[in-house]
């Protein structure tokens, strides 16, 4: 049976799942982004203001997490370009976990189980296995796709250590790190200028509403991610959440109308067999 903490956290890989398909579906993903982080960046605001301060300790991993975040929107939102999310979003997520795990146990001293370490390389090597099948991918969106893996490890590590630092503070860390997501707007205005973020807000006003509620959804998942690696095992809760393939892979068939082999549905089980094994 899966812990409470096992649940919460796959109730963020699913709401995790959601948000980047909220992404994939619009058109353009930087202005889709962009959105979702001035979403995230005044939620964070909000909560900065109206809770304590971080504590000393975490505040260079608070700042060092909010600049690979924002590495990583750029990153995901230039592997979108190149694959479908079904395709792509694997090899993001697959390539992590074990990153994470050595990470964790290079910097934190942690190490886990052999029931634990089995379910991260279950589902690594299931994730990986939904992505390398079909078509092939093109280099450059395997690489981008690589690339956006590797700072969701660096992320996930360095706010794994910073949180354990916050002193039971996890709502102040997250709303803090993520205050950098004001970033990228002004990333987008830099490049695109104001009137290409702005004048579509009367023009297209569905389009900016999801990509509003893809940002709170943003925020609640991986809120809950920092929350749990409070005291759980980085590499056990990364390999969880990233058992958001699975929905991945489901909202990608059922919605954007990809096509899902059995190959594929069989790689799904092995990852929430992994999910099981971590859970136990």
């Amino acid at each position: 049976m899966l812990s409470y903490t096992s649940g919460i956290v796959l109730f963020a890989a699913m709401l995790h799942a959601s948000w980047n398909a909220m992404l994939h579906g619009n058109r353009d993903r930087f202005f889709s982004m962009t959105w979702m982080s001035i979403a995230i960046a005044a939620v964070s605001t909000l909560i900065a203001l109206s809770t304590p301060w971080p504590t000393r300790a975490a505040w260079p991993y608070i700042g060092a997490s909010g600049l690979v975040h924002v590495l990583y929107n750029v990153s995901l939102v230039r592997s979108y370009r190149h694959n479908d999310l079904a395709r792509a979003y694997p090899i993001a997520r697959g390539s992590s976990p074990l990153l994470v795990t050595l990470g964790a146990a290079l910097f934190a001293h942690e190490a886990i189980g052999p029931l634990h370490a089995l379910g991260v390389v279950m589902i690594s090597g299931g994730i990986i296995a939904i992505a390398l099948q079909g078509r092939q991918v093109s280099r450059a969106g395997t690489l981008a796709a690589l690339t956006t893996g590797a700072t969701i490890a660096l992320y996930t590590v360095i706010d794994g250590i910073g949180v354990r630092l916050s002193d039971g503070r996890s709502l102040t860390y997250t709303a803090w790190m993520f205050l950098f997501y004001w970033l990228m707007p002004l990333l987008f205005v830099a490049t695109r200028g104001f009137a290409p973020l702005w004048t579509p807000v009367r023009a297209e006003p569905l389009s900016i509403g999801s990509s509003l509620v893809g940002g709170l959804v943003s925020i609640a998942a991986y809120g809950i991610v920092i929350w749990a690696m409070q005291s759980g095992a980085m590499g056990a809760v990364s390999a969880l959440r990233e058992t958001s393939v699975v929905f991945a892979v489901l909202i990608g068939r059922v919605f954007l109308r990809e096509t899902v082999s059995a190959k594929r549905w069989l790689a799904c089980v092995v990852v929430a067999a992994g999910a099981v094994c971590l859970g136990l």
